[in-house]
């Protein structure tokens, strides 16, 4: 326990995020105080969300600031303890951001259960999965027989929403941007149909992937494929707002997208944002349903792993453009 190999936000980005935007450090491992936990990070997730936090469009996140640990959830080990029901050795979950150790209140973790995967805490059993468990069934309502249409259907997040609609009896269309990602989709985990959203014709085929429309729509973009969701609901359709990932890189953003609010009206959709967090005290139900799925072999934790957090802020670059599959984290040596 020598160092503490830390990645800063060097500079705040004015334009797409580079990886120059951040700095190496090595600084002194902290000691816990009282009524604290110290503990060593083996992993950290990689999020789009994460993106907004910079631009300051995430009020959950406070304002950007440079010259600070990116921040970011990882999970670890507890190597010194002054608080009795966390000892040295038990598995943790906790905002650690981007570096090796890592203080915290005892309110701010959250144990592993010894029979997880600690990895899927950071995918199915954090909070990737709890946005798409609650974002679908709980804001989107979806039901068996609905149509769910999932944007970045390949990514943390939509992998699981349409696998979670496919568990619940939905016929389930992703859109991604990439023919390989499709065929992980429909092949790997169950979609019915993924659409290319960076085809030429990518109208025609989302209307042809969805004949009877759409029920549910879990948009993760914003943007033109929100636009195109919005001709292809139903009278009665749910759109559940979960993330504005076409905004998050960009100095010029997409414009919103036209039909609002006429086909919000006219086809009485209901279109709804929601924050993971508003469901905090049901957490321990979805996580016991969802951890029942991954046993059973019927929800698969896609990761898309890198070593090194020296290899973070590439990772994250390579992510806003669209080169993760599932959950990206880094596995901190």
């Amino acid at each position: 326990m020598s160092k503490n190999i830390q990645v800063l936000i060097d500079s705040l980005p004015s334009g797409k995020l580079q990886s120059t935007n951040y700095r190496l450090q090595e600084s002194a491992v902290p000691l816990p105080g009282a009524d604290e936990v110290l503990v060593k990070t083996t992993a950290v997730a990689i999020t789009a969300g994460t993106r907004a936090g910079l631009q300051g469009s995430a009020s959950y996140a406070g304002a950007p600031q440079a010259g600070i640990v990116m921040n970011g959830t990882g999970v670890g080990e507890v190597v010194a303890s002054n608080v009795e029901r966390f000892a040295v050795g038990a598995k943790v979950l906790a905002p650690t951001g981007w570096q090796t150790y890592s203080v915290h209140e005892a309110k701010a973790l959250s144990l592993i259960d010894p029979a997880h995967e600690p990895v899927h805490y950071l995918g199915a059993l954090g909070i990737n999965g709890l946005t798409a468990y609650f974002g679908l069934l709980d804001v989107g309502q979806a039901a068996a027989g609905d149509t769910v249409m999932v944007s970045a259907a390949a990514g943390s997040v939509g992998h699981l929403v349409g696998q979670i609609a496919k568990i619940k009896g939905a016929r389930v269309v992703g859109v991604c941007g990439d023919d390989a990602k499709a065929k992980v989709l429909t092949g790997d985990l169950g979609f019915d149909l993924a659409v290319n959203y960076k085809d030429a014709n990518f109208r025609q085929s989302l209307k042809e992937a969805t004949p009877d429309g759409v029920d549910v729509y879990f948009d993760n973009t914003g943007g033109m494929i929100l636009g195109s969701a919005l001709f292809r609901m139903n009278v009665g359709g749910r759109i559940a707002c979960c993330g504005v990932v076409s905004q998050y890189d960009t100095a010029s953003p997409e414009p919103g997208p036209k039909g609002i609010p006429g086909l919000l009206i006219n086809k009485r959709i209901h279109m709804r944002g929601f924050l993971v967090f508003d469901f905090a005290d049901r957490y321990a139900q979805a996580r016991a349903e969802l951890s029942g799925w991954l046993a059973s072999g019927e929800l698969q934790n896609l990761t898309d792993e890198v070593q090194g957090l020296e290899a973070a802020p590439e990772a994250f670059v390579d992510l806003l453009s669209g080169g993760n599959i599932g959950t990206r984290i880094v596995r901190v040596s």
